[in-house]
């Protein structure tokens, strides 16, 4: 287990879970219901520098009632957390549905300033993607967006994931598209991850070429890049349900 980094981004020293099972209990209440969770603050407060503050300063009312509310935060998600912080392990999503849970788990963990609880959810979503041959669909990656910064771990994966798989359909799906001349800053996302491919110029077609064919030859007359994405010639592209979030893949690796 690699050491965590610190809040001043030193790596801090790993401790075993016997040093931090202390006698002292801090009260978490979480929901709408206060739910209650009694954890060991020395854990907590080892993994998050948020909680740290919160219950080693002297002068917070709950450094001395050793109580705190997360009202914002469902059960479900503070139990992911929870089983994370006394197992340091995550359940690796098994369904796409699995995803969003993890997702908020995320978002949690960015609050509570735990980089490397980030880090595990970050390498289990992309794992699931990966072993299951899908992509995040449209809705997973504006949740990411509207609760995300610029620069953010889990949002440049989930936009790189989206260029690999609009590069490699036939077509750009119509809620992509429709998405994509909405959404400026993603639009501009994708193209920034294509870049990062750093392509050799012999590999990407050259438009400038009266020579290149752009794959129309199939086309009578005259053909634009609306007439290609709806002809019936295009309808291999194989989604999977928009409530479940993924966009799926084919055999043959194109989208």
């Amino acid at each position: 287990m690699s050491p965590e980094p610190s809040q001043n981004g030193d790596e801090k020293p790993q401790k075993q879970l016997y040093e931090l099972l202390t006698h002292t209990l801090v009260d978490i209440y979480v929901g709408e219901e206060n739910s209650h969770y009694p954890l060991h603050e020395k854990l907590l407060c080892h993994h998050s520098p948020y909680f740290s503050r919160i219950f080693y300063n002297k002068s917070s009312t709950s450094s001395r009632t050793k109580e705190f509310g997360l009202p914002e935060v469902t059960d479900d998600v503070f139990a992911l957390f929870v089983g994370w912080l006394y197992a340091r392990a995550l359940r690796h999503p098994e369904e796409e549905r699995d995803i969003g849970p993890l997702l908020d788990l995320y978002f949690l963990a960015a609050k509570l300033e735990i980089a490397a609880l980030e880090t595990d959810i970050v390498d289990a979503v992309r794992a699931y993607y990966h072993t299951h041959s899908t992509y995040p669909g449209l809705r997973r990656v504006q949740y990411v967006y509207a609760n995300t910064e610029e620069d953010n771990v889990m949002r440049e994966m989930m936009v790189g994931s989206v260029a690999r798989f609009l590069t490699l359909a036939d077509r750009i799906p119509e809620h992509w598209a429709k998405a994509l001349k909405q959404n400026g800053p993603l639009s501009v996302d994708i193209i920034r991850s294509i870049q990062e491919w750093h392509l050799e110029e012999r590999n990407v077609p050259d438009a400038r070429d009266a020579s290149v064919d752009r794959g129309r030859g199939g086309f009578k007359g005259p053909v634009g890049f609306s007439a290609v994405e709806g002809s019936s010639e295009m309808e291999d592209v194989k989604e999977e349900s928009e409530d479940e979030g993924g966009e799926h893949v084919n055999g043959n690796g194109a989208a």
